[in-house]
């Protein structure tokens, strides 16, 4: 009997929440394909434009990820309140057309140009994606389904490298962009049937310009600050005083959202604790996890001296163990909470960049010196990323799920940026060594294991949970 009405209950649950959850996956999809990708074509695209420099072209990978930090947050509210559905839908295009723009770029302002207006336009589709995945699931299948959600993104960045050093290889940098648009195209004619509008009424909303420009300069001086940080042009005081200013830039957020009645985020969802350090965890581990990812390249190009399409299949494993893991974190999530999880990931990520630290010689051996290392590294991912998302929206009301998961994507996407800036900084030169890369593995270590000390307070156990609705 109990079969039985398990299999009714799945019955009900897959035509609709699976199907939403399916559309939804395809857009999320594409979103962190184009991202790995870019990360692979790095140093195709800077041959391109033999003009500029590596710091240049680092701002198309930086100024996407400080306008989706800065946009991310209001898009959740403006899905919320005019529609999931039609944000979802809106976003997509917005993200093909200027995918479409970036592959026929003339130089690399106009590329960064559209980059911003392809991170608006996945700024309008994440949390829109998200909302209607978390709505379609009742409350206790969402930490399976924010299990499965975080393998898409993992199997994306999986994928994205060898299918993106494939395609740059045969069609050029260009084709990275363009793979976007017969994606995008699909996931537009699925979503017209497939998923329903959903709306979660707001009495008034406006956007907070203000706010916005606040975390756009904050977050771009100190990337800027960093990147420059051995340039001739500006001298180290004056670099670390831009960067200070970024900082207080940035603060001076709290006492304006305290002022304005419709802030970019109220800062009274960090007074969930919960809320408040997978936050913070997530800004730690966004800056390792960038470090680790981007400079993957470098070693592989530049140390071993690997081909373009080779470098790209050589990351795959690690990046494919993370959809398994995600898939079984979820689960095991869901009986123990992720506090576990989330510390044991973060501990074993340290120990994979102590691993690229002390192992790996210019001797290139991959399957002995490399693979063991990346293959903890995906299992740490699968552990900690999914499982930050999930236990970031986990005590909201579901009035606050688009924009608490838009926090927590900006959140990351900040950590993003000052990876980035900190691997071209030490590693955007014609001549590598391997010494080069030892600064950025200790930086690696160093925030793997703050980010599993930031996860202590983390408390998603179900059986809080059943405290609260009580």
């Amino acid at each position: 009997m109990k079969l039985a009405e398990f299999s009714i209950e799945t019955e009900k649950l897959a035509p609709s929440a699976w199907r939403v959850f399916a559309i939804a996956s395809i857009a999320i999809f594409m979103a962190s394909l184009d991202s790995t990708i870019l990360y692979a074509g790095f140093n195709n695209i800077l041959q391109s434009f033999p003009n500029s420099k590596a710091s240049d072209l680092s701002w198309a990978m930086s100024g996407y990820s400080i306008v989706y930090a800065a946009m991310m947050i209001p898009a959740g509210g403006i899905a919320d309140k005019y529609g999931r559905k039609k944000m979802f839908m809106l976003g997509t295009l917005l993200f093909i057309s200027a995918s479409f723009a970036c592959g026929v770029s003339p130089s690399v302002f106009w590329l960064i140009v559209a980059r911003v207006f392809q991170s608006i336009g996945a700024c309008l589709l994440s949390p829109a994606a998200l909302a209607l995945v978390l709505e379609a699931f009742p409350k206790e299948k969402r930490m399976i389904a924010m299990g499965a959600w975080g393998a898409v993104g993992a199997l994306a960045a999986a994928l994205g490298p060898g299918i993106g050093s494939y395609i740059i290889d045969v069609g050029g940098w260009e084709w990275a962009f363009f793979i976007n648009i017969p994606i995008g195209l699909f996931c537009i004619w699925q979503s017209a049937t497939i998923l329903h509008e959903s709306v979660q009424p707001r009495d008034k909303m406006r956007l907070d310009l203000l706010g916005m420009l606040q975390l756009i300069l904050g977050v771009g001086a100190i990337a800027y600050g960093i990147v420059e940080m051995k340039s001739a042009d500006w001298s180290q005081a004056e670099l670390v005083g831009i960067i200070v200013l970024g900082l207080v830039i940035i603060l001076s957020y709290i006492p304006w959202a305290k002022y304005n009645p419709e802030p970019l985020f109220d800062l009274g969802l960090f007074k969930n604790k919960t809320f408040l350090f997978s936050n913070l965890a997530g800004i730690a581990f966004g800056i390792a996890f960038s470090i680790m990812f981007f400079s993957f390249f470098f070693w592989m190009k530049n140390i071993w001296h690997f081909s373009q399409s080779l470098a790209g299949a050589a990351i795959m494993p690690g990046p494919l163990v993370v959809v398994p893991t995600a898939i079984l974190s979820g689960k095991i999530a869901s009986k123990i909470g992720h506090r576990p999880l989330l510390i044991t990931g973060a501990i074993t990520y340290a120990l994979s960049g102590l691993w690229f630290l002390l192992v790996p010689d210019a001797s290139p051996n991959y399957a002995r010196d490399w693979l063991p290392g990346l293959l903890l590294s995906g299992m740490s991912v699968g552990l900690v990323m999914p499982s930050l998302s999930a236990a970031a929206v986990f005590g909201l009301p579901p009035k606050d799920y688009a924009v608490g998961s838009a926090i927590n994507q900006a959140m990351r996407q900040i950590g993003t940026v000052i990876g980035v800036s900190i691997t071209v900084l030490f590693l955007a030169k014609s001549q590598l060594q391997i010494a080069d890369f030892k600064p950025t593995y200790l930086i690696h270590i160093a925030l793997a294991l703050m980010t599993a000390i930031l996860c202590i307070p983390i408390n998603t156990h179900p059986k809080q949970s059943a405290k609260t609705k009580s």
